[in-house]
C-alpha cells in the first residue's frame, strides 16, 4: 500500500482524508494530531472557544462530508442542541451556530471517514497527542519526528495540513495575549480596562471571552455581574470601522457577466503592466451592469483601484460605528426575511475569487496598491459577520461596557509588563489587559516549525515554498512530489483570500490527487512582500 501521512486533523486534514477515499486502490493513512482529539480543529475545539463564539459560515456554504451540516444537526437530540441555545425546530441552512457545535460535526465526520476507509480496505492509524516536530524528506520517502522522537514508519507522501499558526501560549502574560487563542479562554481577566486590537469577528470573539467572565446575555441584553462595574473594553483598528452583518444572497453563486475567469485570463495574458487598472475597469463595468444606482451614489465612474477603498468605507465613516451597525443590522435582517439580494454587495462577493487569480501576475508596485486598496474592500465584503455577533456588540454598548477607537495610520504600541500604552496623534490609551486580535499573518519558509524541511527549502533561496497545482513542493529534488503543502499561512501570499472552509476543501481535494500522481505544472506564486 502507498503510505500517506496527514499532519493535522482540522478541516484541511479532514477533507484531505475524505477525498483520499476516491483513490482507486486502498491506501495506508496515518493521521497525526497534536491535540487530544483528532478531527476537530483549533477554530472549533472547546479549548479555544466558548459557546458564545459563532462560526462565520452557515450549513449551505460548508462542503458536506457524507451529509450536510444541517442534516447532521437534525440528527442531534433536542436536549443536546439546547445546551448551545439552538432550537431544533427552527434550524435552517443559513443559520450561524456556535463553533463548538461545528467542531462536533467535524469530529463525527472524521470518525465516519475512518470507518468508511477501513470498510474499503484502507489501513488507518490515528495518532492523538502527537505533535510532528520534524519532517525529513528523502528520495526513499518521508520520515517524521513525533513529540521529538523518530517515528518508525516511512511515508510516500506527507500532507501538511496544520492550519493557522498562532503565537505560543507561553508568550502570553496575565496582561498581554498575542492572539485570542494564546491562553485567553483559560485566563482570569479581572474587571479592568481591556484593549483589543482588531474590530473583525476575531476581535469580537476576544471581547466575548472577556465579558463571559463578568455577566451574561439575556434576550439581547447584557447583564453585568455585581463587582464587575470597572470592566471597560475598547475595540481598536486603524479606521475604527466595524464589519457588516452577513447579507442574503443566492448560493451557489450566479455567474458574472463581465469579469469572468476567461476575461481575467485574457487580461493576464496581456502582461503585468497596467493589469490591476484593466481589471478594475472590468469590475466597474460589472458593477454598473448589476447596480447602476449604487454606482452613481459612490461616483464609481470617477474611482480607480486606489480611491475605491475610501469610497467603499465613506458611508460608515460618516456615522458613529454603533449607529451604523444598528442600521446595517436592521437592513440585513429585513433583506433576509424578504430574501432580497443587494446587487452591489453580491457582485463584489462573486468578484473576489476571480480577482485573486491576477494577484501573482501583478507588478511589484501594483501588488502594494492592491494590498492597500482593493484587497481591503474584498476582505470587508466576504468577512461579513453573523448578525447575532452584531446584536451582542450592540448589547455591550448599551450596557456601557464597550467602545470603538480609530487609531489612524500613525500610532505607537508599547506592550509593558504592567500595562499596554497606545499613543496616537490625538490621544494616549492605557490598558491593564491587551489582546492582539488582528488575525493570521502570512508566513515565510523561515517560519516553518519543521527544522529539516525548513533547511531544505531555505537552501533553494526561495522565501516562500514553491508548490505545484496539487500543492506538492517542487524543490529541492528530495522534496519534489513527496510533500503536499496545505498550510494556510504559507499560502496567503498568492491567495490573499484563502481562509475559509470552502478553500480548505478545495486545497484538500487537490492534495488528495497527489496520492496518485505528481503535479504537471507549477502554481502561480506571489513573491513575499513585507507588511
Amino acid at each position: 500500500m502507498k503510505k500517506i501521512a496527514i499532519i493535522g486533523s482540522g478541516p484541511t486534514g479532514i477533507y484531505t482524508f475524505y477525498h483520499l477515499l476516491k483513490n482507486s486502490t486502498p491506501l495506508s493513512v496515518s493521521i497525526f494530531e497534536q491535540s487530544e482529539d483528532a478531527g476537530v480543529g483549533m477554530p472549533y475545539n472547546d479549548d479555544d472557544n466558548s459557546r458564545l463564539m459563532l462560526a462565520n459560515i452557515a450549513s449551505i456554504e460548508i462542503p458536506p462530508i457524507f451529509m450536510t451540516y444541517l442534516d447532521w444537526l437534525k440528527e442531534q437530540s433536542d436536549a443536546h442542541l439546547a445546551r448551545f441555545k439552538v432550537d431544533k425546530a427552527r434550524l435552517h441552512d443559513r443559520q450561524f451556530l456556535p463553533r463548538l457545535l461545528l467542531g462536533e460535526y467535524f469530529r463525527d465526520s472524521f470518525r465516519s471517514i475512518v470507518k468508511e476507509a477501513k470498510k474499503r480496505g484502507f489501513q488507518v492509524d490515528v495518532h492523538e497527542s502527537a505533535q510532528v516536530t520534524d519532517i525529513v524528506p528523502a528520495k526513499e520517502g518521508v520520515t517524521l519526528s513525533v513529540n521529538d522522537s523518530a517515528f518508525p514508519e516511512r511515508f510516500d507522501l506527507a500532507v501538511i495540513a496544520t492550519g493557522h499558526v498562532w503565537p505560543e501560549e507561553d508568550e502570553a502574560t496575565r496582561t498581554f495575549f498575542p492572539s485570542p487563542w494564546s491562553g485567553l479562554m483559560d485566563a482570569s481577566i479581572p474587571p479592568c480596562r481591556v484593549g483589543i486590537m482588531g474590530t473583525s469577528l476575531s476581535g469580537l470573539d476576544a471581547a466575548m471571552a472577556v465579558v463571559m467572565q463578568h455577566g451574561a446575555f439575556r434576550d439581547d441584553k447584557f447583564v453585568l455581574d455585581k463587582g464587575s462595574e470597572a470592566l471597560n473594553i475598547v475595540l481598536m483598528s486603524r479606521t475604527g470601522i466595524l464589519p457588516e452583518a452577513d447579507f442574503y444572497c443566492p448560493i451557489p453563486y450566479e455567474p458574472l457577466s463581465v469579469l469572468t475567469e476567461r476575461a481575467a485570463e485574457s487580461e493576464i495574458a496581456k502582461g503585468s503592466d497596467g493589469l490591476l487598472d484593466r481589471i478594475f475597469t472590468l469590475m466597474v463595468k460589472e458593477l454598473q451592469l448589476a447596480d447602476p444606482i449604487w454606482c452613481e451614489k459612490i461616483s464609481l465612474h470617477k474611482q480607480n483601484a486606489d480611491s475605491i477603498r475610501e469610497a467603499w468605507f465613506e458611508d460608515r465613516k460618516l456615522h458613529g460605528p454603533f449607529t451604523w451597525a444598528e442600521d446595517n443590522l436592521k437592513e440585513v435582517e429585513k433583506n433576509k426575511r424578504e430574501r432580497r439580494t443587494v446587487a452591489w454587495r453580491y457582485t463584489v462577493l462573486r468578484m473576489h475569487e476571480v480577482v485573486q487569480e491576477i494577484v501573482p501576475h501583478l507588478s511589484e508596485e501594483d501588488k502594494k496598491r492592491f494590498k492597500q486598496g482593493l484587497a481591503r474592500v474584498f476582505i470587508d465584503n466576504y468577512a461579513a459577520i453573523p448578525p447575532q455577533s452584531i446584536r451582542r456588540l450592540l448589547a455591550l454598548r448599551e450596557a456601557g461596557i464597550i467602545s470603538v477607537a480609530a487609531l489612524g495610520d500613525d500610532y505607537t504600541l508599547d506592550v509593558g509588563s504592567e500595562r499596554t500604552v497606545i499613543t496616537t496623534k490625538e490621544t494616549v490609551y492605557q490598558f491593564d489587559v491587551f489582546i492582539d486580535a488582528r488575525g493570521q499573518k502570512p508566513l515565510k519558509t523561515k517560519d516553518l516549525p519543521f527544522p529539516t524541511l525548513r533547511k531544505q527549502l531555505e537552501a533553494t533561496g526561495e522565501e516562500i515554498p514553491d508548490i505545484g497545482e496539487d500543492y506538492t513542493l517542487k524543490a529541492p529534488d528530495t522534496v519534489r512530489g513527496r510533500i503536499a503543502f496545505g498550510a494556510i499561512p504559507w499560502l496567503m501570499h498568492d491567495r490573499p483570500f484563502v481562509q475559509g472552509l470552502a478553500e480548505c476543501a478545495e486545497i484538500a481535494e487537490a492534495m488528495a490527487k497527489a496520492a496518485e500522481k505528481t503535479a504537471s505544472r507549477s502554481r502561480r506564486r506571489l513573491p513575499y512582500i513585507e507588511n
